[in-house]
């Protein structure tokens, strides 16, 4: 981890008598160790970043050509070649430094005699000493970062610590408010950096688990170190650091140790602000019920009120499914669902450009979503928001979501839509996430209450079917629900229902005798497709799929 700088080491007593012969433009190299290397064959000896010391005495006793050596120690990337002149290398050759020269590799020469063992032994002191002050501020700072992380305006003190320890200066890039420089620079010079960073982060790939790592880049002969302050499986907010050089493990591992201090200060006050709106958002369940009035809204909202009523609005009804648990997993899986998942339902629908506004009953979570882009990608950006909320979560649940409609005035019927779905979707096989999908199954929902007269219909349309079903254990209402899904394709409804095609005549056939000679027309094709629907909703397990190879 600790290093020194090549045009550093230089000014030790040991190099006293060295000079520079190539590779002048890079003495501003890491030295993180010193080798002393007299072997052609070295792929697995060295780690990057060494200082080597040789004497030449390996070209003598091997067909390995100086050029090849010196090539080779720049590919694993040495940080500069020391040779001592004497009985092996009398001059250097010209090729060496011509291959020095274009790689910025700094190649040093010893023209009198010198004990490899009293550089080693001075630089690796340094090194070591270097390397344990590192540890001593590590854990000096860690403690520091603890401490702030518990008081007020927690992130404000870190980053202006970090700043006064490192000396570099400190980007902040939360994603929900302003950015923050410390030192402060000129407005031009900071509004182009922050942009620069800002592209960056949401370059394409940059939020998958592998990228969520700390980043450098190159800017405005600078380096540019950026850390994602990640907590629950989101990203929260980057801190950035500026440096003159290419970071080090020391500059990976500060910003790594103040991203958790900020990500700790940050997730109490999301804990501290969930509670609350644990609290004061139990009026959500009464406007889902449409139980209060605009100045109750406006109450509770406060001036967030006025921007909200001219947003799309509409409801989303989450219901996780029951697994086996133990007494004690219960109690953890009810604090996860009461305080740590809506967290994370919060922040997932920010992310995507929603206000949330949520309330929980039981096994459901309600999220009245407001619009903050109010264009036509927002079902897209609900389908993939639900598919990051169940991989983030680990639970499964079902969701279903009303239609968009405008402001607070429609809210009640979006929930009794995202109900209707959750509820169709409890009732049958297919499952849908938008009302807007169902189709004629919105017809029928609304109609669920008046049970007696959906039971009526279908046994108007279906009753002699359901009866020899019932009678024969057979088939058939499954049969027709199948060959009208296909058109009337008797090859593809006799594939579905893994049965050959003479068998799915016989079928037919006692459908006709059943319902009547005209049962296929156009008109009768629409009520019998709705009948089914009904008696999927009504009776689904007549219409369970189940693999035949009879002829009942």
């Amino acid at each position: 981890m600790a290093s020194l700088i090549l045009q550093d080491i230089l000014k030790r007593p040991t190099f006293a008598e060295a000079k520079v012969v190539a590779g002048h433009n890079g003495l501003n190299r890491r030295v993180r160790w010193v080798h002393i290397l007299e072997v052609s064959e070295f792929d697995t000896l060295i780690n990057g970043e060494e200082m080597i010391l040789a004497t030449g005495i390996h070209f003598q006793s091997s067909s390995a050509s100086p050029a090849r050596y010196l090539e080779k120690l720049i590919r694993l990337n040495a940080s500069c070649l020391c040779l001592e002149l004497g009985y092996y290398f009398h001059t250097i050759p010209d090729d060496l430094i011509q291959i020095a020269n274009r790689h910025d590799f700094p190649l040093i020469v010893f023209p009198n005699d010198i004990r490899f063992v009293d550089i080693t032994q001075d630089l690796h002191s340094v090194l070591i000493n270097k390397h344990f002050q590192i540890l001593k501020n590590l854990e000096a700072l860690s403690r520091e970062l603890h401490r702030l992380s518990l008081e007020p305006n927690g992130t404000n003190k870190i980053l202006k610590m970090l700043y006064h320890k490192t000396h570099s200066p400190i980007l902040y890039l939360p994603f929900k408010d302003q950015p923050s420089v410390f030192p402060k620079m000129e407005p031009e010079k900071e509004t182009e950096l922050i942009q620069f960073l800002k592209d960056k982060r949401t370059a394409p790939g940059m939020e998958t688990s592998e990228h969520r790592s700390a980043r450098y880049w190159p800017f405005q002969n600078q380096y540019i170190l950026l850390q994602p302050v990640s907590a629950m499986g989101q990203t929260w907010a980057h801190i950035g650091m500026i440096l003159k050089q290419k970071p080090t493990r020391y500059e990976f591992l500060i910003l790594d140790w103040t991203s958790l201090a900020i990500a700790q200060d940050l997730l109490r006050k999301r804990y501290m602000e969930e509670r609350r709106l644990h609290s004061e958002n139990v009026w959500v369940d009464d406007l889902l019920h449409n139980r209060l009035d605009e100045s109750q809204i406006h109450h509770h909202l406060g001036a967030d009120f006025y921007g909200l009523n001219h947003k799309k609005s509409f409801v989303c009804l989450i219901e996780w499914l029951p697994r086996a648990e133990t007494k004690q997993e219960r109690r953890e899986v009810e604090e996860y669902l009461q305080y740590d998942f809506p967290i994370i339902i919060r922040a997932i629908f920010e992310q995507h450009h929603f206000y949330p506004l949520i309330t929980r009953s039981n096994q459901k979570i309600a999220i009245i979503a407001f619009d903050l882009e109010s264009d036509f990608s927002w079902k897209s950006r609900v389908s993939k928001l639900l598919k990051q909320l169940k991989k983030q979560s680990g639970f499964l649940f079902k969701a279903g979501v009303g239609q968009r409609y405008n402001g607070f005035a429609s809210i009640s019927q979006s929930y009794q839509e995202a109900r209707q779905v959750l509820d169709l979707n409890a009732r049958q096989s297919s499952e849908f996430t938008f009302y807007d999908e169902l189709g004629v199954f919105q017809l029928i929902m609304n109609l669920k209450d008046k049970d007696q007269q959906l039971k009526n219909f279908i046994h108007q349309h279906l009753g002699p079917v359901i009866e020899h079903d019932q009678k024969r254990n057979s088939h058939l209402l499954y049969t027709l629900k199948v060959y009208l899904d296909h058109n009337g394709s008797k090859k593809a409804a006799a594939d579905h229902l893994y049965i050959a095609r003479q068998s799915l005549y016989y079928r037919l056939e006692k459908l006709q005798e059943l319902l009547g000679d005209g049962f296929l027309t156009t008109e009768n094709q629409l009520t019998l497709q709705t009948a089914l629907k009904a008696c999927q909703l009504i009776y689904p397990e007549l219409l369970t799929s189940r693999g035949e190879n009879t002829k009942k």
